[in-house]
């Protein structure tokens, strides 16, 4: 996707959602101790580390335990406010400042954690070829119901495939996504 459109997209999703951003942030403050945004190490194109900001969805002092660990819907870490947030994906919406700061594309690969990176094999590193979306065809297609080679398999296949036609599907397809909670946990 062009920059000037992601900065454009970005920024009216901000505007836009800035009522949800506000509840999000009271929900989760008056459901646990802790700061509101959760900001974590990823990787995105050619392996260059940024940090991703999301939304607290657990328990402040999860990590370093929920790094790596697969959460799950029954997770005793995660918040009311957070079951909520992780199954609508609105959890997210911080990354739109990762996407304004030129780190994060709108559509594209999800940025893995610095840790997974050792156990890639190296046909998995072509998913580092291009700068890491806010959606993609992954989380479109299934998300966490989705197996990992699966998963690298859509990625590269957005990759090689990519065209602005294909972007504007999958940010369509994202919207019942994010209502419905498909593929959550």
């Amino acid at each position: 996707m062009p920059r000037a459109l992601d900065i454009l997209i970005a920024l009216v999703a901000l505007i836009v959602l800035s009522p949800v951003l506000l509840a999000a942030a009271i929900a989760i403050k008056l459901g646990s101790r802790g700061p509101v945004i959760y900001r974590q190490r990823r990787v995105g194109l050619d392996g260059r580390e940024f940090e991703l900001l999301k939304l607290r969805t657990m328990v402040q002092g999860s990590d370093p335990v929920g790094v790596g660990t697969v959460v799950t819907r029954e997770d005793p870490r995660v918040t009311a406010a957070g079951r909520v947030l992780r199954r609508t994906s609105l959890d997210e919406i911080p990354n739109l400042i990762n996407v304004l700061r030129g780190e994060m594309t709108v559509v594209g690969p999800r940025p893995p954690l610095a840790y997974e990176l050792a156990h890639y094999k190296e046909w998995h590193r072509g998913r580092l070829a291009m700068k890491p979306g806010l959606t993609g065809l992954w989380q479109v297609s299934g998300r966490s119901t989705v197996p990992f080679d699966e998963m690298v398999m859509l990625d590269l296949y957005y990759i090689e495939n990519y065209s602005l036609a294909l972007d504007l599907k999958i940010m369509m397809r994202t919207i019942p996504v994010m209502l419905f909670g498909y593929g959550g946990y």
